[in-house]
């Protein structure tokens, strides 16, 4: 009988936390998680520190800083993370670029904004 109190108990504090989770926080981290799809299949090649990287070198580096950023609760919006994160280097300052099949390469802050405000767009119109 007590097992299940407790099991009680901890289903009502997930439940509780869950209520009031940021909602904030989960769009967040939803923009965040498709700018990095967004990159990793976009087969566009990722300048960062004197390299070129290939799209899923990219996604997985930038994750790699995500990782980091959220652990320090550094950021709190998908703009936050463009800014803070993937728009340079954090150990040499210099600015990352992102280079599409037939365009000329742009600034990686830039580059996301785009597809940030492709996605916003693409939710406004599908919402009621």
């Amino acid at each position: 009988m007590k097992r299940i109190a407790r099991c009680g108990l901890l289903l009502a504090l997930l439940l509780s936390a869950a209520a009031h989770a940021d909602p904030e926080n989960a769009t967040a981290q939803r923009e965040i998680a498709a700018l990095l799809h967004a990159l990793g299949a976009s087969q566009c090649a990722f300048f960062r520190n004197g390299t070129w990287h290939d799209s899923a070198e990219a996604e997985s580096h930038l994750k790699r800083k995500l990782d980091y950023f959220q652990r320090k609760d550094l950021l709190s919006t998908a703009d936050a993370f463009i800014d803070d994160a993937a728009s340079r280097s954090s150990m040499s300052g210099k600015a990352y670029q992102v280079r599409c099949a037939g365009e000329p390469a742009q600034a990686s802050a830039d580059w996301l904004r785009q597809k940030l405000a492709e996605l916003r767009q693409r939710e406004a119109d599908a919402s009621p």
